[in-house]
């Protein structure tokens, strides 16, 4: 049976920083790679939109505060981000990365792993 472990705010600030600078080289390289990668630029500006969003809130210090939080932005119509190659492809994105961190908060699982591939 797997240990219990206690959630600690650090460990997810640097997941989440982690995934910010992941997400910024990816959305780089989707950019020089041109119209062929579009929808990569849409997936990563959404991941680096949803970690920012989260990030910059005080919410990481629980596990209940965090999950609240990511049902919050979950629950807004829309979310908007200047330079993005298709609103529709970035909205769809983000409520995908919503899931996974949801998924992720409640069982408290892959905020470990920082490395740049997941």
């Amino acid at each position: 049976m797997a240990e219990s472990r206690e959630w600690d705010g650090e460990i997810v600030r640097r997941w989440l920083e982690a995934r910010i600078r992941a997400s910024q080289d990816d959305q780089t390289m989707a950019d020089r790679a041109g119209r062929d990668r579009e929808d990569e630029y849409d997936k990563a500006a959404a991941e680096e939109y949803v970690c920012r969003l989260i990030r910059t809130s005080d919410t990481t210090d629980s596990q209940a505060s965090f999950t609240a939080r990511l049902k919050q932005i979950a629950a807004k119509d829309e979310h908007y981000r200047t330079g993005l190659r298709s609103e529709k492809r970035f909205e769809r994105e983000v409520r995908a990365y919503l899931r996974k961190l949801l998924r992720m908060a409640t069982t408290y699982t892959g905020f470990e792993n920082t490395s740049r591939y997941q």
